[in-house]
């Protein structure tokens, strides 16, 4: 075995059916008394509903949050909490409301509490990102962990099952990428395999019902996994990609995620045999890549880049920020690669 490193994140998880109820407990346990309840646009029914359960804690919902944090909508959340004095904040949903709460927390210095409802990941990592002018850009910062976060899986049932997927492939991004990270470990990458089989096992299950408590439980704990290696690790070619893809058109994040992931795993995979090795045992087959894909394919997530909304002029643009940018990545990138992945994702070509 190499050497290696591994820094555990300081957060408290509290997972389980109804975990939602233990959530005024949970704030007295933190110390603070006045939170803001954080949601999308569409979440903010919900919201309300927590905002109620948490009594007079509750000081109302910010129910604005949306994709890529544009640098506006966080100005506004953290006028909106000064305003009302608040000295937490709970976030609400997905990886919207989750990085909304981050740039408040990165702004302000408030503890914040994640209560999942997607299988996005981003309230186990330390990761912020901000998008203003269409560019995105992103960092690492201890300030922006939630110091707590609330798995209930009974609040993923309700979770559109498009929606559902595309989360759950994004979460599996994090753990493929994970695997071939400088600084991945055996821990790491135990994690990673586990987050893996269980999402692919999970996904067709929530498709077949999207009632199936067990499987949005299999779901959820994958995500935690998944996540929890992105927040340990450092990213590559996959995620700088989604980043500018997102930041730049506006693409929906989790699906922009899934139809990029198997052309880079395709591309990156031969130059990580460990990390192929770990993700043909997780999925049970030779061709990862293949698999992701088809599965994809079976489960009704959109097919390629052109048919979220991107450009075919914007493949030249996503190539200058690319290459403008280093990053780590275990295969080198040149210009001709790069034109060759991100083509294949814009058409929607086969894999191999």
């Amino acid at each position: 075995m190499q050497p290696f490193s591994y820094d555990a994140l300081p957060m408290r998880v509290r997972f389980g059916e109804k975990a939602l109820e233990q959530l005024p407990g949970e704030l007295a346990e933190l110390g603070v008394s006045r939170a803001v309840v954080l949601t999308t646009p569409r979440e903010q029914a919900f919201g309300e509903q927590v905002d109620e359960l948490l009594g007079p804690v509750g000081l109302g919902v910010y129910p604005h949050a949306a994709m890529h944090v544009p640098v506006s909508t966080a100005d506004a959340a953290c006028a909106y909490i000064a305003e009302v004095g608040a000295d937490s904040v709970v976030c609400l949903g997905g990886g919207s409301t989750v990085g909304l709460g981050k740039a408040v927390a990165l702004r302000t210095g408030l503890p914040i509490i994640a209560v999942p409802t997607t299988y996005a990941g981003s309230e186990m990592t330390p990761v912020w990102g901000l998008t203003e002018d269409g560019i995105k850009r992103t960092g690492r910062d201890r300030r922006v962990l939630p110091t707590s976060v609330i798995y209930d899986p009974t609040l993923s049932t309700g979770l559109p099952v498009e929606v559902s997927v595309t989360s759950g492939f994004n979460a599996i991004a994090h753990a493929v990428e994970g695997l071939y990270a400088p600084d991945a470990s055996p821990i790491i990458s135990l994690m990673a395999a586990e987050g893996v089989a269980h999402m692919l096992t999970a996904l067709p299950a929530i498709v077949a019902d999207p009632a199936d408590l067990q499987a949005r439980s299999d779901a959820l704990y994958a995500a935690w996994l998944c996540g929890a290696v992105l927040g340990a690790t450092t990213m590559g070619l996959h995620h700088k990609l989604c980043h500018i893809l997102g930041g730049t058109f506006d693409l929906p994040h989790a699906d922009t995620h899934s139809v990029v992931l198997p052309y880079v795993m395709a591309f990156n995979l031969s130059a990580a045999p460990a990390a192929a090795d770990a993700l043909v045992r997780a999925t049970g087959t030779d061709s990862p890549a293949t698999l992701v894909r088809e599965l994809e394919q079976s489960l009704g997530v959109v097919g390629s880049l052109a048919e979220l909304g991107m450009p075919e002029s914007g493949i030249d643009e996503v190539i200058r920020q690319a290459l403008a940018a280093p990053y780590s990545n275990p295969r080198q990138v040149t210009e001709a690669d790069l034109r060759t992945l991100v083509t294949a994702a814009f058409i929607g070509s086969p894999i191999g």
